[in-house]
């Protein structure tokens, strides 16, 4: 059992204890929120309330900006959208988003990811590959301004990664995902 502030790493990952507890103690404790601005701003609003689900918690509309949650009793926002601006605008330049690989958002249940795969086909928004990586089971997608998203479900069983095989979220029964999920 690790001392506090300090993780324990998993099987697959001894001997490197000490740099993952170096990086652990007195930093980082959590990801709070992502911003991305974006050049339509209100498509991508309505994108991740309608299609996602989160919900506004804050916005100005005259800046351009809001905020979403995916539990606004818990957390003001996971995610702030932002409209960009060019170097003429009243307050000030804000450039497009780029370079993120991906925002990702924990779902609660294999049943709300699979819900949320068929609203994505549904919109036929662009979909990037469902996979499991033996810890969750994910759907990659792109949003209307091609950011790379990713749904999880985080499924309890420890997989050494970078590992990613395919799983069909349409065909597969939870029972069937989740037990070729465990056996790697």
């Amino acid at each position: 059992m690790p001392g506090p502030g300090l993780v324990e790493v998993a099987p697959g990952l001894a001997g490197l204890e000490s740099q993952y507890n170096a990086r652990r103690q007195g930093m980082v404790s959590n990801l709070g929120h992502v911003g991305l601005v974006c050049d339509d701003f209100f498509k991508m609003r309505d994108f991740y309330t309608r299609v996602i689900g989160l919900t506004v918690t804050d916005e100005d509309p005259d800046r351009g900006s809001c905020f979403l949650s995916a539990d606004p009793d818990n957390e003001h926002h996971e995610l702030a959208l932002g409209e960009a601006r060019g170097d003429d605008h009243p307050m000030g330049r804000r450039p497009k988003t780029t370079g993120v690989g991906q925002v990702s958002f924990i779902v609660e249940s294999m049943d709300a990811l699979k819900d949320l795969y068929q609203r994505l086909l549904a919109e036929n928004v662009r979909i990037d590959q469902t996979v499991t990586h033996g810890i969750s089971c994910s759907v990659y997608f792109f949003d209307p301004e091609d950011n790379r998203v990713e749904l999880y479900y985080k499924t309890g069983y420890v997989v050494r990664q970078g590992f990613s095989r395919p799983i069909d979220l349409s065909n597969q029964s939870n029972e069937e995902i989740l037990a070729f999920s465990k056996s790697f």
